[in-house]
């Protein structure tokens, strides 16, 4: 599983359709940001990756959105064997909003910086942002200094989103910070999907009582990827 990564760079520099870099691109894109609202469909999701045009319909904010995914996809791939760090947090945050209509309109949603107003998620208060940038530089802390498993990602991914460290776009960063430490340890990644995101939501928001349901439902996305993405890499998929 350690080659995907270098067939996922691989496929980039190429550049050509129908391998899983471009399914990857698109199906990724598609659904963590219509997990966040997006209304763009996947068949529009994959004619901005592939020609920089759309048919139909779009709001631009959901088109900057996709586009920006892409950049982040990208970006991760350049550094997914690197350590996480409050740095690189902060440039895939900026890399995500950067010239959003979100971004440019109030200067809260400033790409890059941690949060400055309190938000929620389901309902729940996060961080506050002043503990912020303690919480996350623990956090990064006590998973670079554990082992790296499936287990930890999961954990990991659980505590960034209790935390929620910016102003919008966590649960995409989160998403993406998941994906790139499965490249990096070298086990299968896997695209959190738009229809089991209930499933997704229930697991986080009991995962301190119950991690198992998160855990499990993660277990799921893998088994869809390697059904379904690795056969486009056969000499990877048949050395598992």
């Amino acid at each position: 599983m350690a080659a995907l990564l270098e067939e996922y760079r691989r496929q980039q520099r190429l550049g050509l359709e129908g391998n899983i870099y471009h399914k990857t691109q698109v199906e990724l894109a598609y659904n963590s940001n219509h997990i966040e609202g997006s209304r763009l469909t996947e068949d529009q999701t994959r004619q901005i990756f592939e020609t920089r045009t759309i048919d139909g319909h779009a709001r631009l904010a959901d088109i900057q959105d996709a586009t920006n995914h892409f950049r982040l996809f990208d970006q991760m791939l350049e550094i997914a064997s690197d350590p996480l760090t409050v740095d690189l947090l902060l440039s895939f945050h900026e890399t995500l909003k950067r010239g959003t209509q979100q971004a440019e309109s109030d200067p809260v949603f400033q790409p890059g910086v941690f949060k400055t107003l309190p938000n929620e998620v389901g309902g729940v208060l996060t961080t506050p942002p002043v503990d912020v940038p303690a919480q996350i530089q623990a956090l990064l802390e006590d998973y670079e200094g554990g082992a790296r498993t499936f287990e930890a990602i999961v954990d990991f991914h659980a505590r960034f989103e209790r935390i929620h460290p910016f102003q919008d776009g966590n649960g995409r960063i989160g998403r993406m910070l998941m994906f790139k430490e499965c490249l990096r340890i070298g086990i299968v990644p896997f695209i959190v999907r738009d229809d089991m995101k209930q499933f997704y939501y229930r697991g986080l928001a009991n995962y301190g009582e119950e991690p198992g349901w998160l855990l499990d439902t993660c277990r799921s996305f893998q088994d869809d990827f390697q059904v379904r993405f690795l056969p486009l890499v056969p000499h990877v998929s048949d050395a598992e």
